[in-house]
């Protein structure tokens, strides 16, 4: 495996993103990584690295860049969670959106065309948002926040999605959860995984709601699912 980081070139200017390739020859299918609130950090690294090890080309990009280029925070102080939570609230999500569909442009010129997104936190309601609004060719979300609030947007879902919910979801709370069901269950393209014990984040290695167990199921699963789909 190598890693770089690259320039990617978007509508509005240009952002970096974290590049994972795989030994070999390729070409390889890709993967969008899309970050939590913490930015582009170690975890989302170690995911890119994780994917590219499976032989995914997994490309992280820095989709704070219009507030402050290069945020890499952690979860692990008071001061970086409340540094996240700022930019959280900054956050323009439509113009993620934009950003993210740049992402995939690169990605596909770098893959053998294929492309698909995984998201984590805020990065999970971004790959709901690729599902309904880019031509990424499968998504999947973790603990994706507000994806309720943007249920009208399931009819234009043409491609695989697959979300993974947290029961007990500080940030999604069990009406929210509901609400989800209610409009995506019968989405021929969507299936949706519930961890009914687990809390936000419980895929984030090193996170206070880590669960390794459900974690790698949750893993496996989204690897089976773009092994079918990628």
């Amino acid at each position: 495996m190598s890693a770089e980081t690259i320039t990617i070139s978007g509508p509005d200017g240009n952002f970096s993103g974290y590049l994972a390739t795989p030994k070999g020859d390729g070409p390889f299918p890709a993967v969008v990584v899309i970050q939590e609130i913490f930015g582009v950090n170690a975890v989302m690294r170690d995911i890119c690295d994780r994917l590219s090890a499976q032989g995914y080309l997994a490309l992280s990009p820095d989709l704070f860049w219009r507030i402050e280029p290069g945020i890499d925070i952690t979860d692990q102080s008071e001061a970086e969670w409340a540094r996240a939570f700022e930019l959280f609230n900054a956050f323009d999500v439509d113009k993620g959106v934009v950003d993210l569909q740049a992402t995939i442009d690169t990605a596909r010129t770098l893959s053998n065309g294929k492309v698909g997104t995984v998201g984590y936190c805020l990065g999970g309601q971004l790959a709901y948002l690729s599902a309904t609004r880019t031509n990424a060719d499968a998504s999947v979300g973790f603990y994706g926040v507000n994806i309720q609030t943007r249920l009208q947007e399931a009819s234009d879902i043409s491609k695989p999605l697959m979300l993974h919910i947290a029961g007990q979801d500080e940030f999604v709370p069990a009406d929210a959860q509901a609400q989800i069901h209610a409009g995506l269950d019968n989405n021929s393209n969507i299936t949706l995984h519930d961890y009914p014990a687990r809390d936000h984040a419980f895929a984030r290695v090193g996170g206070a709601h880590y669960d390794k167990a459900d974690a790698d199921l949750a893993n496996r699963r989204t690897l089976d699912f773009f092994k079918a789909n990628l």
